[in-house]
C-alpha cells in the first residue's frame, strides 16, 4: 500500500469527486482512477460507491479513513524529525466572514505569524451559505463562522462562543442615554446594516417581523468598517456584533442603545471536514484561535 495512494484516497474522500481529486493532486483523472483501483484491490473490497458524478465513501472505505489520516499524520511527523520543532510550513486556507477578518482576525494572524513564519495563509470571505459549501468541497482547511448553532455530521466543530448583537450609535446621537427606546423612535434614525444573508441581519429582521416591524436601511454593505465610519460621525444608527464595536465603545465613540428589541445572540464557530487531514499549520492556527477566544 503506497502512501501516494492513501493521499489519492483521503482527497477523494475530503472532495467527493474523482476528477477534483485529479486536478487538486496534480494527477490525471485515469491515474486517480487506477490508484484507486489498486487499492481495492489489495484489500478486497470496494472504497467509494460511484453513481453519476456522486461519490460517496462505503461502509469499507469509512472504516479505512481513520486509518489513512492516521497513517499520513505519522508520515509528516517522521518527515519533520530533522527540523526544528517549531519550524511548521504549507499552506493554510481560512474561509470566514469579512467581519471577522477585520474585527478579529488581524491580531490572530500577527500573533499566527510569529509562531508559524512560514505558513502562507490565504483567506476566502462570503455568505455562511457559500462557506459552508467551501467546506464540503476542500476549497478551505478551516471554516470560521458568524451563525445561529449549527452541527453538521461531516464537521468536527473545535469550539463556539456566543456573541450577543446589538443596536449601536455614536455616543453623541439624541438616542445614547435614553432608556428603553421604542421601535417606532428607533427606527426613525438613518440605518446602515449589513447586507441581505448576514446571520445577525436576518435574525434581527426576523424579531422584529414577529412585532409587525420592517427594516428599511439607508445603507446595506457587506464592510463593518465603513458601517462604524458612520456611526463615529454620527450619522444614524446600525445593528453589530459586539466584537465589532467592542473598541469604540471602550473609547466612549460609540454606545450600546437601550432598545425595546429582544436580546439577540450568534455564536462564533470553528469547524473543519471530519475527512480531513489536520495538518500541523490547521492544528497550531486552531490552539491559536481558541485560546485567544476562549482564555
Amino acid at each position: 500500500m503506497e502512501i501516494r495512494t492513501l493521499i489519492t484516497f483521503v482527497r477523494i474522500a475530503e472532495v467527493q469527486n474523482f476528477s477534483k481529486a485529479a486536478e487538486q493532486l496534480g494527477y490525471s483523472q485515469s491515474a486517480v482512477t487506477m490508484q484507486i483501483k489498486q487499492l481495492e484491490e489489495q484489500l478486497h473490497t470496494l472504497l467509494f460507491e460511484r453513481i453519476g458524478r456522486q461519490v460517496k465513501l462505503t461502509q469499507a472505505g469509512e472504516r479505512l479513513l481513520p486509518y489513512a489520516l492516521e497513517a499520513l499524520h505519522i508520515l509528516q511527523e517522521a518527515e519533520g524529525i530533522g527540523r526544528e520543532p517549531e519550524e511548521i510550513t504549507g499552506p493554510l486556507r481560512i474561509g470566514t466572514s469579512e467581519s471577522f477578518v477585520i474585527s478579529i482576525l488581524p491580531g490572530v494572524f500577527d500573533e499566527f505569524q510569529a509562531i508559524c513564519p512560514h505558513v502562507e495563509i490565504s483567506v476566502q470571505t462570503d455568505l455562511v451559505s457559500n462557506l459552508f459549501q467551501k467546506l464540503r468541497q476542500n476549497e478551505v482547511d478551516l471554516l470560521y463562522f458568524l451563525d445561529e448553532q449549527v452541527y453538521f455530521p461531516e464537521w468536527v466543530k473545535v469550539f463556539e462562543r456566543p456573541e450577543p448583537v446589538h443596536f449601536a450609535a455614536s455616543a453623541r446621537s439624541p438616542l445614547a442615554g435614553e432608556k428603553r427606546i421604542s421601535l417606532e423612535r428607533l427606527l426613525q434614525e438613518p440605518l446602515y446594516l449589513t447586507e441581505k444573508g448576514i446571520s445577525y441581519r436576518y435574525a434581527v429582521e426576523q424579531a422584529l417581523a414577529a412585532r409587525g416591524v420592517e427594516l428599511h436601511p439607508f445603507l446595506e454593505i457587506g464592510n463593518t468598517e465603513v458601517i462604524t465610519r458612520f456611526l463615529l460621525k454620527n450619522r444614524g444608527i446600525s445593528f453589530l456584533p459586539d466584537y465589532v464595536v467592542r473598541d469604540y465603545l471602550a473609547q466612549g465613540e460609540l454606545v450600546i442603545l437601550d432598545t425595546e428589541c429582544p436580546e439577540i445572540t450568534v455564536w462564533s464557530q470553528l469547524v473543519y471536514h471530519r475527512n480531513k487531514y489536520v495538518t500541523p499549520q490547521m492544528r497550531a492556527f486552531m490552539d491559536l484561535l481558541v485560546r485567544r477566544q476562549t482564555g
